[in-house]
C-alpha cells in the first residue's frame, strides 16, 4: 500500500487514540489475573490484537467484542501450555512481556514465540539470561538470542542482574516475578527508555504489588502474589501524538490535540519540550495541548528516554533552521528497523543534509524535494515521512504504507479531519 502526501496545512481538534504501551500492559496484568477485567477505551491496532491473541493461547478468556471495552478472564497466574507456537506478528513489546508470562507455566511444560521478520531480528538475550537466573530455560532456536525462542517453566525466584538496551526487558521480569515461588531480587546497571519500566511500575502499584526499589535500578520484588481483576480506561497515547505535534509544529495553524494525560509516565510527552526549545508555539493544558506553527532552530536534544520520537523530531530538523543533533539513542536501530539508518537514508532522498552517528543523526537545514520513499515496513517511519511530505511542494510517495495499522489505523483519517493532504492507494 502507498500513502501519496500532498503539501497541507493544518487546522482543528483531534482526540488521541489510546496508548498501545497502556493497552498491552493491561491485557498481560489482566491475563495473569484472577477474575474478569474491564479494560475501557483500548488501542484496536495489529500490536495490540497481537497481545490479545498471544494471551488467549496462555489461557485467558479475552472478549474484544465491544471496541470500547474489553472483557478479560485471567488465567490467575495458572499458564496454559499451547501445543503450537504463539505468533506475535509485529508486536516486540508483546513478544518480550509474554517470555516472562511463559516462564509461569508449570515446571517442565515448554511455549514457544515466533514473530513477522522484523519482530525475529530483534534481540532478546539479557531478558533470556535474566529468566534462567530466575529458574525458567530459555532456548533460541536458531541460537542468535532472537526469536524463535522457548521458554520451559518454572520461574522460582532469585537474583538476576540485567543490562535494560530496552526497558521491556525490565517490564517483562516485573510483570512475572510477583507470581513466582519466591522472592526475586533484580538489579539493573543500564536502563534505556526508563519510563516505558515507570508505567509498568505504574500498573504494579495500582495492583498493590508488593516490592522495594531504588530508583528504577534495583528492585526487590516479594514473590507468592498475585493479580486482581480491574476496570481501568486506558489513557491517550502521547507516541501516536507525536505526529501530530510534530505536524502542527511545521504546518499548523492551531491545532488541539485532546485527551492527553501530562500526568502519566508516558516518556514521549517529552516532545512537547523539544518542539518548546526548537520554537514552536505550544500550550500545555492538563488533558490537551495546542500547537501553532512558527519558525524553528536546530538544538541538540538527548533522545535516549524516546526512541519512538527519532523519526518525526528527524523530520522537524529537516525544515529547522541551523544544525540539530538528535543523539544517546542507540537502541533505536533495534526497533522495528535501524531507525538511525533508515531516516538517514529516506531524507538523504529527499534532499537532507544528514549525518549518521553511532547513537544517533546530525540533521542541517535543508530544502526538501519531494521524491518516491520507503517506509520500510515500519510503522512510525512510515508517519513520520508523511509529515515531510505534507511540509513540501508537490507530492509524496511513501511506501508499506500498511505498516501503520499496527498502532494507528485511524491516522490517515484523524489527520485529513484537520486538513491533511493524504491518500492511501
Amino acid at each position: 500500500m502507498k500513502l501519496i502526501a500532498g503539501k497541507s496545512r493544518l487546522n482543528g481538534s483531534v482526540t488521541i487514540p489510546a496508548s498501545k504501551s497502556h493497552t498491552i500492559r493491561a491485557v498481560a496484568i489482566a491475563s495473569l489475573a484472577q477474575g474478569e477485567s474491564s479494560i475501557r477505551n483500548p488501542l484496536n491496532s495489529g500490536d495490540t490484537l497481537s497481545a490479545v491473541g498471544c494471551y488467549r493461547a496462555l489461557g485467558a478468556r479475552i472478549d474484544t467484542f465491544e471496541n470500547s471495552c474489553w472483557k478479560v478472564t485471567g488465567t490467575a497466574g495458572c499458564i496454559h501450555t499451547p501445543r503450537e507456537a504463539i505468533h506475535v506478528g509485529n508486536s516486540g513489546t508483546t513478544l518480550r512481556l509474554a517470555m516472562g508470562s511463559a516462564a509461569l507455566a508449570p515446571a517442565g511444560q515448554t511455549i514457544t514465540f515466533t514473530g513477522d521478520e522484523q519482530t525475529t531480528s530483534r534481540p532478546i538475550g539479557p531478558l533470556m539470561r535474566a529468566l534462567e537466573d530466575l529458574g525458567a530455560k530459555c532456548i533460541s532456536i536458531a541460537n542468535n538470542e532472537r526469536a524463535p525462542v522457548a521458554i520451559t517453566g518454572r520461574l522460582k525466584g532469585g537474583k538476576t542482574s540485567i543490562e535494560a538496551f530496552s526497558s521491556q526487558y525490565l517490564s517483562s521480569l516485573l510483570l512475572c516475578t510477583p507470581l513466582a515461588e519466591k522472592d526475586s531480587i533484580i538489579d539493573v546497571p543500564l536502563l534505556n527508555e526508563p519510563g516505558y519500566a515507570k508505567i509498568t511500575v505504574d500498573w504494579l502499584k495500582k495492583q498493590k504489588i508488593e516490592l522495594e526499589k531504588r530508583g528504577l535500578r534495583h528492585f526487590k520484588i516479594k514473590g507468592g502474589q498475585g493479580y486482581k481483576a480491574f476496570d481501568e480506561q486506558v489513557l491517550a497515547d502521547f507516541s501516536s501524538a507525536t505526529f501530530f505535534l510534530c505536524a502542527a509544529a511545521l504546518i499548523g495553524d492551531e491545532v488541539t490535540l485532546q485527551g492527553l494525560d501530562f500526568a502519566d509516565s508516558q516518556p514521549d510527552k517529552a516532545v512537547v519540550d523539544y518542539l518548546k526549545a526548537m520554537g514552536a508555539d505550544v500550550t500545555a493544558g492538563k488533558k490537551s495541548v495546542t500547537v501553532r506553527a512558527r519558525p524553528l532552530k536546530g538544538i541538540e536534544i538527548d533522545m535516549n528516554t524516546t526512541p519512538d520520537a527519532l523519526p518525526a523530531m528527524a523530520v522537524v530538523a529537516a525544515f529547522a533552521e541551523g544544525t540539530t543533533r538528535l543523539v544517546n539513542v542507540p537502541q533505536a536501530r533495534t526497533k522495528e528497523t535501524d531507525r538511525i539508518k533508515c531516516m538517514a537514508e529516506e531524507l538523504y532522498k529527499l534532499g537532507v543534509a544528514v549525518d549518521e552517528l553511532p547513537d544517533g543523526l546530525i540533521i542541517r537545514n535543508s530544502k526538501p524535494r519531494k521524491a518516491r520513499i520507503n517506509g520500510r515496513g515500519d510503522h512510525r517511519i512510515v508517519m513520520a515521512l508523511s509529515i515531510a511530505g505534507m511540509a513540501m511542494d508537490g507530492h509524496t510517495t511513501i511506501d508499506t504504507a500498511e505498516a501503520m495499522n499496527v498502532t494507528f489505523p485511524e491516522y490517515v483519517n484523524l489527520m485529513k479531519s484537520i486538513g491533511a493532504d493524504l491518500e492511501l492507494r
